[in-house]
Formats: structure tokens, C-alpha cells, sequence
């Protein structure tokens, strides 16, 4: 058996191994059913072993399995990393990049700095999904993340923070005239409130108390939108109070469109990082990418650089 096939079908065991399907394998090797199948089948002759239990739904290692399948993760990682430091030497930012960012962060601050280094990087191609599920970056074949809030402890991932996400209370003037302004986090229980809901549920405000920690603010929604711009949207045009994050509302504080409500400090409630699979070698098409990331947001981002030093927020003068 020559080297590709060799390799061929270990790759084929290892992808089925870690997605637990020959189907799943298959998809992102970009390869039929039948022939991931096949490569297994022929590597465990090769090996005279059965490396997989099969059932109908799932697969399983066998105990010759498990321990040949940290062997071939061994010798893979020491191919990718071969092919991470060859590339990093000839200085080249190339190939596909598959990214994943969440729906509106990605959108509106994300994917600028992504299409500037494109534009910069003619040999780099992008392959950008939008997400808020968190997904799995090993079984779904992506190669980078941007994550709000707890990035997680993942053994198989490595990161880093590129911002601080900071909210505020607010709202439209329109709205303050007509319902008039809160004066403590009590009134706020009497106002129309607007709430991010994810899965049917609204999520807490996060509020600095008198002590300089945070508490969770439970609000009874008025109205609850699971859409981050249609929840702003609906702040902008007096349906109500809301919280949010200052990169979804700095620049309609700035224009005046919103308010912020001087009732609590501007919250630091979660980090935003940037996380990818774990290798020796952190490739030029995914090390490009975070240092621009790195280099846009830190160490205050764009849509935080008037409002951190806005006078009507208490402990930022």
C-alpha cells in the first residue's frame, strides 16, 4: 500500500472517530459515504484489526481502536504541523479560511476587518458563516470563532480576548419624553422594558450595583425580540428601555438617536474572543486574521472610544 492511501485511510478513521458517523466523516472530508467507508474497511485489513465496533447508529472504538487512533493523531499533527511551519517560512496567506461569527456582531463589526484583510490577501478566500448557537469548530471543520461571553474550556481549542463587551441602558429620547426618565433601577420595574430572548426566554440585565460588583436585573419584558439589530431597532423608535451592547448601540448614542439612562454604570458583562483548534503552529491564513482582529478592537474598540469617556456615566470620567 502506498503513503496517500496510507494516509487516505487514516484520515478517513480519524474524522470518523471524532464526528461518530461514516456520514458526518464523509461530508467533511468532501468524500461519499461508501468511500470513507471503504478506507476504513481496507485500513483495518491492512492491520488485521477491527479498529470501529458498528452498530446502526453509532460507532465506537474498539481497544486496538483507541489506541491506534492516538497514534494517527499524533502522526496527522506532525504533518499539519509540518505544512503550518513550511507555509509560515514562505510568508504566504493562502488557501480557505473557514470563519464563523455570530449574527449581528459578525455582521456589523466583525466582517469589516475581515474584508479588509481579504482585500489585502488576494490569495485568501473566505468562507464565513453566521451563527449565535455555539458550535463545534473539531466536528464542524472550521478553522476560527468569534465568541461573545464565556468562550468555554475546551481541551481541543486555543484563543484570545480581542474586546470587552460593555452595555448600557438606553432608550430614544421620543420614549424619555413621553414616559419620562428612570431615577433608580427600581423605576425601571414600572417602564416599558424590551428584552433579548433566546429560546423563548429573556435574558437578565446586567447592572452595577453601589459596591462596584454586578447583579442580575430581571425584567418583565414589555416586548421580547430574539434579534439583536430588530431589538435595537425597536429601542430607536420609543418602544421602550433596553440593554445593550455598545457596539450595537454606540453610533445611535452618538447621533443622539438613543440615550443612555444615568441609573447604572456602564456594565463589563462578558468578553469577546477568538478562538481556534489547537496546533503547534498557528497557520499565516489564521494568525492574519486575529491579528487584525487583535489590532481593531484592542485595547478599547471603535464603538467604546466616546462612550467610556461619556460624562454622564458614573466612573468613567
Amino acid at each position: 500500500m502506498n503513503l496517500h492511501s496510507q494516509l487516505q485511510g487514516m484520515s478517513a478513521f480519524v474524522h470518523s472517530v471524532e464526528t461518530g458517523s461514516f456520514t458526518a466523516a464523509a461530508a467533511r472530508m468532501g468524500v461519499s459515504k461508501s468511500a470513507t467507508g471503504k478506507s476504513v474497511a481496507r485500513l483495518e485489513e491492512r492491520l488485521g484489526v477491527r479498529l470501529l465496533n458498528r452498530t446502526t447508529r453509532s460507532l465506537s472504538l474498539t481497544a486496538e481502536g483507541q489506541a491506534y487512533y492516538q497514534s494517527c493523531l499524533k502522526i496527522l499533527d506532525e504533518l499539519n504541523a509540518a505544512e503550518s511551519l513550511l507555509a509560515s517560512r514562505m510568508h504566504s496567506v493562502s488557501g480557505t479560511l473557514r470563519v464563523n461569527l455570530p449574527v449581528s456582531f459578525g455582521r456589523l463589526c466583525a466582517m469589516p476587518v475581515l474584508t479588509t484583510v481579504a482585500v489585502r490577501n488576494p490569495d485568501l478566500d473566505l468562507d464565513i458563516s453566521f451563527t449565535d448557537r455555539r458550535v463545534d469548530l473539531v466536528e464542524e471543520g472550521i478553522d476560527l470563532v468569534v465568541r461573545l461571553g464565556d468562550p468555554g474550556d475546551h481541551v481541543n481549542l486555543v484563543g484570545r480576548s480581542i474586546a470587552t463587551q460593555r452595555s448600557v441602558i438606553c432608550a430614544a429620547p421620543a420614549y424619555l419624553e413621553r414616559k419620562g426618565c428612570p431615577s433608580s433601577i427600581e423605576d425601571i420595574r414600572h417602564h416599558d422594558c424590551l428584552a433579548f430572548a433566546r429560546d423563548g426566554r429573556p435574558l437578565p440585565w446586567m447592572i452595577s450595583d453601589q459596591h462596584g460588583g454586578q447583579k442580575a436585573l430581571v425584567v418583565r419584558p414589555r416586548h421580547q425580540i430574539g434579534h439583536g439589530e430588530a431589538l435595537r431597532d425597536a429601542a430607536v423608535n420609543g418602544l421602550g428601555l433596553a440593554y445593550l451592547s455598545t457596539w450595537l448601540a454606540g453610533e445611535d448614542i452618538r447621533r443622539g438617536r438613543l440615550v443612555m439612562v444615568p441609573v447604572a454604570t456602564l456594565t463589563e458583562d462578558s468578553p469577546i474572543s477568538v478562538l481556534w483548534p489547537r496546533s503547534r503552529d498557528l497557520s499565516p491564513k489564521v494568525r492574519v486574521v486575529v491579528d487584525a482582529l487583535v489590532s481593531a478592537f484592542m485595547p478599547i474598540p471603535p464603538w467604546d472610544q466616546e462612550i467610556v469617556r461619556a460624562k454622564e456615566i458614573p466612573g468613567t470620567q
